[in-house]
């Protein structure tokens, strides 16, 4: 009994300093972001200058980017889950020749990397006349994506083939199926699904580096950047509070999703409540 209270006392230490390690850079972040320019480098600001998130968002156009991070975000984060559902339950739950040879071949493209599809995107979307749009940022989530293919395909292994044939008899279409019975009972895989893409989009930086012509047409990762001046130096205080306001938006996300995500995430993984 004594080594088990050593042991969750020893877990509970390492916990809190992980903790404490990972949260450090957002504490930084937070608190350069109060301060004047020429006091960075103290722990702790003497004035707070609230007026810097104010001189932040007049800096560069920030609710522009924001808009245009928003509307990348919400399109490309509906059309993965939507699509990456779809897919996956017809690797699931629909009989079809081949499926497990395609379904290996879609796990093989979780290794080519982003750069070496970069050009040959470029110049299909140059054909289609999308460059300097905000479509070869959102467009290619509606077909799908492996890894969220893969994920939701083990949640919806899960799922009694039952439900599924007792709708078949009813007369329902796959479609139906999908919508009526697939989609309410995967909410939590959804959630898992919801955030990571979220996540990955928000912060995303060299697609729209590679595919934006227009700077009116920026997201907010791109827009960071701007706060490099032409003299070689950074607002380095202007440049933390833009993140900050840049990140409450997968804060507040994390916490509407947290009970889900920690629900889809052990039943996914096989764990028991």
């Amino acid at each position: 009994m004594r080594k088990k209270q050593v042991g969750e006392i020893a877990a509970i230490v390492i916990l809190i300093g992980g903790a404490v390690i990972f949260m450090f850079p957002f504490y930084w972040m937070v608190i350069v972001s109060f301060k004047p320019a020429g006091e960075l480098t103290s722990f702790l600001p003497k004035y707070p200058q609230f007026k810097n998130y104010l001189e932040a968002v007049r800096y560069i156009p920030f609710f522009r980017y924001f808009y245009n991070t928003v509307h990348v975000t919400f399109l490309a984060t509906t059309g993965m889950v939507l699509s990456s559902s779809f897919v996956a339950y017809g690797f699931t739950k629909v009989e079809w020749p081949g499926r497990e040879i395609i379904f290996a071949i879609s796990l093989g493209t979780m290794m080519i990397p982003f750069m070496v599809i970069m050009v040959p995107l470029y110049i299909e979307f140059k054909a289609f006349g999308w460059l300097g749009s905000l479509k070869p940022l959102w467009l290619p989530a509606w077909f799908a994506s492996a890894w969220n293919i893969f994920f939701l395909r083990q949640f919806y292994r899960g799922i009694p083939t039952e439900l599924v044939d007792a709708a078949k008899i009813d007369g329902a279409s796959h479609l139906q199926i999908w919508a009526k019975i697939i989609i309410p009972l995967s909410k939590p895989a959804l959630a898992v699904a919801v955030l990571f893409h979220f996540v990955y989009v928000w912060r995303d930086f060299l697609a729209p580096l590679v595919f934006i012509t227009s700077q009116k047409m920026y997201t907010l990762a791109l827009g960071l950047n701007l706060f490099q001046s032409r003299s070689g130096g950074t607002q380095w205080n202007y440049l933390m509070a833009a993140s900050v306001l840049t990140t409450i938006p997968t804060i507040i996300i994390f916490f509407f999703v947290n009970r889900h995500l920690i629900k889809g995430i052990r039943i996914t993984a096989g764990l028991k409540e």
